[in-house]
């Protein structure tokens, strides 16, 4: 293969009704990175439908060209024409280097694509670095999180990888940046995109905040217990505005749905503050946490694996501690207002 005719860094910007997720933000902010480090190009890619200046938020977030499939069939995501479209992209453009948020969409098109352009992919990375022949080395959890893999796609171009979301960070926007936007036809071929149709969308009504955009994590672990124990991390987040979150042993015992989970098979977080209640710092879960601005940790093994990382640490039974944190804040708060 001629490595020398693929050029640049593409990110997927995924968009959901006219939205940009954020994990297209966070992967523009760390192509710009890889792309200066190797004198290149950031390269955005818009798909959807009647969109209407998107393209200017992804260049004011880092990228220096915006390539825009605007068509009926990429109103909603399919899995076969958002293919197709990537994958005539690539082929045309021949990008080094192509970056997939971990969501749902991006786990199921980054695959489908890997293996009709025939190159190689590497799921859920946690740090990507360009080494001195331009390889993309690819980090992520191996071995049930036990370990760090570094992975490198050699032979192939352009080398692929999906991040998971709140891994990266975004960089500040700056809105006077300039970049160029360029509208891409795309040859579709209806008959297969058609073959799956969208028939209707229903919604599971839900109040909570995404715990990966949350300021403050309450999160709670095998130490909680039960409904009651969560009972008591619900106050103390309620004192202080926070969101509940959890390590997967509660998940796994029913206790709260897997959106809340932190950790290797959950999400990566980094608010400004996070309680670490009942956890001991199994890897897996500090994998998900451990770059969060400041962490608290409430343990009564006073060798928890969670104190190596936390900013503040209490040695102590957290069912006595926390309902004293939550009236002590709650007697704060009210003072405050006065």
């Amino acid at each position: 293969m001629d490595k020398s005719q693929y050029k640049g860094v593409f990110v997927f910007a995924e968009q959901r009704e006219g939205v940009i997720q954020n994990v297209a933000f966070e992967l523009i902010g760390k192509a710009r990175e890889l792309a200066d480090s190797i004198n290149e190009q950031v390269t955005a890619l818009l798909f959807g439908y009647q969109m209407n200046g998107l393209d200017k938020e992804l260049i004011a977030a880092g990228a220096d060209r915006v390539l825009v499939v605007d068509h009926k069939l990429l109103e909603n995501y399919l899995t076969a024409p958002y293919a197709e479209a990537l994958e005539q992209l690539i082929n045309n453009y021949k990008p080094e280097i192509v970056l997939l948020g971990a969501t749902t969409i991006g786990r199921d098109l980054g695959p489908r694509i890997s293996a009709r352009i025939q190159t190689g992919l590497t799921a859920d990375c946690t740090a990507l670095e360009i080494d001195e022949e331009r390889n993309l080395l690819m980090t992520r959890p191996a071995f049930g999180g036990n370990l760090m893999a570094t992975i490198i796609c050699k032979n192939h171009r352009p080398q692929m990888s999906t991040v998971r979301p709140g891994v990266m960070r975004r960089i500040p926007s700056d809105s006077a940046r300039k970049g160029v936007t360029e509208q891409v036809t795309i040859n579709f071929d209806e008959k297969k995109c058609n073959q799956v149709r969208l028939v209707r969308k229903e919604r599971e009504e839900k109040n909570l905040v995404d715990i990966t955009e949350a300021h403050i994590l309450v999160s709670g672990g095998r130490g909680v217990g039960s409904n009651d124990g969560f009972g008591k991390l619900q106050d103390l987040a309620q004192t202080i505005n926070a969101e509940v979150s959890s390590s997967r042993a509660m998940v796994d015992a029913g206790l709260i749905s897997h959106e809340r989970q932190v950790g290797q098979t959950g999400k990566t977080v980094r608010p400004d503050i996070y309680f670490a209640i009942g956890i001991s710092g199994a890897i897996q879960h500090l994998a998900g946490m451990e770059e969060s601005d400041y962490i608290i940790a409430i343990n009564k093994d006073k060798f928890a694996p969670i104190f190596q990382v936390a900013d503040l640490g209490v040695v102590a039974d957290l069912h006595k501690v926390v309902p004293i944190l939550a009236n002590k804040l709650k007697a704060a708060r009210a003072a405050n207002e006065k």
